[in-house]
């Protein structure tokens, strides 16, 4: 299984890598297939793959505490 994730929240205009194993978050410039999947972002467009759950939320501290912001 993957451990590395590619993140794009909205208001963000950039894509972020999240390798789990190392415990890092980077800033990703995509190329290829991915920076057309990227583009589609610009339109309000959603690409999800090989992930089962995701949520964004306020803040850590939100995450930590068990809820989720609605």
């Amino acid at each position: 299984m993957a451990k590395v994730v590619i993140i794009g929240i909205p208001d963000e205009a950039g894509l972020w890598l999240a390798d789990l194993n190392a415990g890092t978050v980077t800033p990703l410039n995509p190329t290829g297939d991915l920076a057309t999947a990227s583009s589609l972002r610009k339109s309000g467009g959603t690409f999800v793959k090989g992930v089962d759950l995701a949520v964004a939320v306020s803040s850590a501290q939100v995450a930590l505490s068990g809820h989720v912001d609605g």
